[in-house]
């Protein structure tokens, strides 16, 4: 057994769901102990909500796209017909009412920053942190369906790079916004005076640059973490240095214990490389958690899940994620028929897990994707799957994970029933929840932005060795550590 050999690190759990049907488990949708189809009903997000808190989840990270799963047959029929997130609703939505019913649990709320100004989308944050009393965390995308481009009068998405030169303005922009346009106390509410807020202590941010021009003054007061906890998942290259140099919470997903490890060294080398400490961001890793009073019991439960998973749906999304579309091979054709590069590197990853050698076919990469995603699924007793998680952690340095279900809310009842409690018992998971906002709960180190992070540099008194340039406060120079 591993317990006592990692016993001493500590696991932290984020729920991952999207408001639509299903999520990354298609097919599932038509288990009978499925809800996912209550999506549009508020009530489910509040018990979830309330669920969750109960199981000190560090909070509930809700994905979104806008576009759909056209590359799979080369159309959105498919995507239609099994639900593959498809319909779906906005997430920014739901926030309110589960802060309404939870006083600790946190909010990752994914956008895109391909097509939202900024100056909007601010105060949009701004409103959400003051309601959650700092409990908002903002996922970043840059964008990668090319239906949803098509949608907004574009051919298709920027270039890979250019979308995260993009949004490298678009974060300047909001940090500007949310740490330098308002002084902590510009807000004087002086009855007497008749003057609610103090003029001199509010400044405009003369922002000119290649993409954005925002002239103006921040609509919002500051909010308790003004700048909300960064999420971010990009994977490649270009996209680990964008999450090195803004990220605070960064997700990934590893079908394996080795490229995981590796993924989360390359993380943490990045990290250091944009002037950060190596564990200045919480490290999440994608998994299911299939678990059950015994082990014999969670296999059972897990083979009723697998009779209902898609695999047409499975290659909906894994076709969307890779660009390729999987419809043109028959599901029996070996793999090594598929002529993707991207496609071979993930199987291949899959492949180490599997113990009889056998040689992936285009069925298997549709099956394994169809529950849960591209992440492990740990199937056992709670006290299997909690050896499985410190395994997990102790080999690869990972700080938790991002929980995909099987079915909702019937996969995160089970979390909290069987595995959070041996984690407790076992010294590896908080037993409470730290105090304040969401940055608090993720590091005790208070409520803003650390000094080391590049936000911070446009911060109203930002000490002098990070004070910009007025090329940069233009916006027409990166800041130091900023991808140019």
């Amino acid at each position: 057994m591993t317990t006592n050999r990692f016993r001493a690190r500590r696991i932290r759990f984020n729920a991952f769901d999207m408001n639509c049907v299903a999520h990354q488990s298609p097919g599932l949708w038509r288990h009978p102990d499925d809800r996912s189809h209550r999506y549009t009903d508020l009530s489910y997000w509040t018990e979830l909500a309330r669920l969750l808190e109960r199981g000190r989840f560090d909070g509930i990270f809700i994905a979104d796209v806008l576009g759909t799963y056209d590359v799979y047959g080369g159309n959105d029929i498919t995507a239609l017909r099994e639900g593959a997130q498809i319909p779906v609703a906005d997430p920014l939505l739901l926030v309110s009412a589960m802060a309404a019913v939870t006083e600790h649990l946190g909010f990752g709320i994914t956008t895109g920053t391909a097509f939202e100004h900024p100056y909007p989308f601010a105060r949009r944050l701004s409103t959400l942190d003051h309601l959650t009393r700092g409990r908002l965390g903002w996922n970043v995308v840059t964008g990668y369906l090319p239906s949803a481009a098509r949608n907004f009068g574009a051919d298709d998405q920027l270039d890979h790079d250019e979308r995260y030169d993009r949004a490298d303005e678009y974060l300047e922009v909001l940090y500007k916004l949310w740490e330098g346009s308002w002084e902590d106390d510009a807000v004087v509410r002086d009855s007497a005076a008749g003057v609610y807020v103090d003029p001199a202590k509010v400044h405009h941010i003369g922002h000119y640059g290649n993409h954005f021009t925002v002239p103006g003054i921040h609509l919002s007061e500051p909010s308790p973490q003004r700048t909300p906890v960064i999420y971010q998942a990009g994977a490649s290259p270009r996209g680990v240095r964008f999450a090195a140099e803004n990220a605070e919470a960064i997700f990934v997903a590893a079908p394996s214990k080795r490229v995981l490890a590796q993924t989360v060294r390359n993380v943490r080398t990045a990290l250091e490389a944009a002037g950060r400490n190596r564990a200045a961001a919480r490290i999440y890793a994608l998994a299911t958690l299939v678990p059950d009073a015994t082990d014999e019991a969670a296999q059972h439960k897990y083979e009723e899940y697998l009779s209902y998973a898609s695999v047409e749906g499975g290659l909906v999304f894994v076709s969307g994620w890779m660009g390729i579309d999987l419809s043109r091979y028959d599901l029996d054709d070996p793999i090594g028929e598929v002529a993707s590069n991207a496609i071979q590197s993930i199987v291949a990853a899959f492949q180490e897990s599997d113990d009889d050698g056998r040689e992936w076919t285009v069925r298997d990469i549709g099956r394994f994707a169809a529950i849960g995603g591209v992440g492990p699924v740990f199937v056992g007793s709670g006290e299997t799957v909690a050896d499985r998680l410190q395994e997990w952690v102790a080999d690869t340095d990972v700080d938790g994970f991002n929980l995909a279900y099987a079915i909702t809310p019937g996969t995160f009842e089970d979390v909290v029933r069987y595995v959070v409690p041996v984690l407790t018992e076992r010294g590896v998971y908080r037993t409470e929840y730290e105090p304040g906002t969401l940055r608090n709960s993720l590091f005790g180190a208070g409520d803003r932005l650390p000094a080391e992070h590049q936000g911070s540099a446009y911060r109203l008194g930002a000490p002098r060795s990070t004070v910009l340039s007025d090329e940069q406060s233009r916006g027409t120079l990166p800041i130091a550590g900023a991808a140019g």
